[in-house]
C-alpha cells in the first residue's frame, strides 16, 4: 500500500479526542483547587502565618497543573475544544481569586484588580460569543501574561513581600507591568475575534 494512501475515516488518526483525558482531568483539578486556596488565604487573614504558606503552596502547584496539562495536551495529541475553553477559565478563576482576596485584605489596590478582571472575563466571554464561528486559542502573548500574572501574584502571595518594603515596592512595579501586557494582550484578543466574525460571514 502507498505511504500516501487515503485512511478510513473510523482510522486511529481520525478519531476524535475524547474529552476525558488526564489533560481535561488536570484543568478541572486545578479548578477545584480554587476554593480551597480561597479559605487558606482568608484563614491567614494578612497575618503571614502558616495559612499563608499553605496559600502560596496550593497556587503554585494549581499553576504547575496549567503547564502540565499543556504539554501533556500538546506531546500526547490531547487538544480539545473543551480544554482550549475550560483551561482558560481555569486560570482565571485561580488568579481571580487570588487578586479579589488581595485587594480583600488591603494589600491590593481594588483598581487594578478591577482593570484585569474586567478584561480577562471580558475576553471570555467575547471567545465564547463567537465560538459559534471557531475557537480563539491562547497565543504566545497570551501565555506571556499568564505567566507574568503567576509569578506576581505568586510574590504578593510570599509572606515577606508585605513586610519587606523594596520587595512591596518590586511586587508593585510587576504587578503593574503585568496589568499592562493583560490590557494589550486583550486587545489582540478583540482583533482576533472581529477578524474571526468577519471571516466567518464572508463564507
Amino acid at each position: 500500500m502507498s505511504a500516501h494512501a487515503p485512511q478510513p475515516e473510523d482510522s486511529p488518526a481520525h478519531a476524535p479526542v475524547p474529552n476525558l483525558n488526564i489533560a481535561n482531568v488536570l484543568t478541572t483539578v486545578r479548578i477545584i483547587m480554587v476554593p480551597f486556596f480561597v479559605w487558606a488565604l482568608l484563614a491567614d487573614n494578612s497575618e503571614q502565618g502558616v495559612w499563608r504558606w499553605v496559600a502560596l503552596a496550593l497556587f503554585v502547584v494549581a499553576m504547575y497543573t496549567d503547564k502540565l496539562d499543556g504539554d501533556l495536551a500538546r506531546s500526547r495529541g490531547l487538544i480539545t475544544n473543551f480544554g482550549k475553553i475550560a483551561d482558560p477559565i481555569a486560570d482565571k478563576l485561580l488568579t481571580g481569586s487570588a487578586l479579589v482576596v488581595l485587594s480583600m485584605l488591603g494589600e491590593l489596590a481594588w483598581w487594578i484588580t478591577i482593570v484585569i478582571l474586567v478584561r480577562e472575563w471580558g475576553i471570555t466571554l467575547l471567545r465564547l460569543a463567537v465560538i459559534r464561528y471557531g475557537v480563539i486559542a491562547a497565543n504566545m502573548g497570551g501565555k506571556v501574561k499568564t505567566v507574568m500574572q503567576a509569578v506576581v501574584i505568586g510574590l504578593y502571595l510570599l509572606p515577606y513581600t508585605q513586610t519587606i518594603d523594596w520587595l512591596n515596592m518590586i511586587a508593585f512595579i510587576l504587578m503593574l507591568l503585568t496589568m499592562a501586557v493583560t490590557v494589550l494582550t486583550g486587545l489582540e484578543y478583540i482583533y482576533k475575534a472581529a477578524k474571526l466574525r468577519s471571516a466567518a460571514r464572508a463564507k
